[in-house]
């Protein structure tokens, strides 16, 4: 069984998750901020990290980025739509926000970019890459079916689904990849989100107000 770590990190508490198995080997998930605190969870865990993989490319999901794949040479997987996101602050959200001390911009991505569905091994770690946009058009869930878990960034959350008011956001198609991709899947799998706490398929459909007809 792998173990799945979440934190809540930056201001608007962004959920990373460092998945790890039996040999310590792990995978980052959206690695919003606070860099700091996940190098220090790594190294007190003795983990070797392997990879950062992105649900998606606003601000609050890449802030630390750069930091970990300087501090542990990672590479990083990024939807194709997404990749210019990295570097723009309009295309990534931060340069809406006045609050933010500055721009959230991190280096352009040369390799392992996601251009269409498919399944990774990482470390003997396995799960799916499926498509997941509405909320950006990039957005990506990450299944992990023989662990009985998914990774769904800001597309499903418990009790709401993910804003589509931002650049390339579509409340039709948000629905749909939700109807599609994740209520489909077994009613009791784990459903972790980009903010807030875990729930399941079978918890969303028996009371999301947002999903009434599905």
């Amino acid at each position: 069984m792998l173990n799945v770590k979440a934190f809540s990190l930056g201001p608007v508490q962004t959920n990373c998750y460092i998945i790890s198995n039996k040999q310590k080997d792990c995978i980052l998930f959206d690695p919003g901020e606070e860099s700091s605190k996940i190098i220090k969870v790594i190294h007190s865990n003795q983990l070797k990290p392997k990879a950062i993989f992105l649900t998606h490319a606003h601000f609050d999901h890449i802030g630390a980025v750069e930091e970990l794949r300087q501090q542990f040479d990672l590479p990083l997987y990024i939807h194709e739509k997404e990749v210019s996101w990295l570097d723009d602050p309009m295309k990534n959200g931060s340069g809406r926000y006045a609050e933010l001390p500055n721009y959230i911009v991190q280096k352009p991505q040369d390799g392992h970019i996601i251009r269409q569905e498919q399944a990774f091994n990482v470390a003997d770690m396995q799960f799916k890459a499926v498509f997941t946009p509405g909320h950006s058009p990039g957005s990506i869930s990450y299944i992990f079916e023989e662990d009985g878990f998914a990774i769904v960034g800001d597309t499903l959350f418990e009790g709401s689904i993910g804003r589509t008011d931002l650049v390339g956001g579509s409340h039709e198609v948000l629905l749909k990849s939700i109807h599609e991709k994740l209520l489909c899947l077994p009613e009791d799998m784990i459903i972790y989100p980009g903010h807030g706490s875990y729930t399941t398929p079978a918890q969303e459909m028996d009371t999301n107000p947002f999903l009434n007809g599905f």
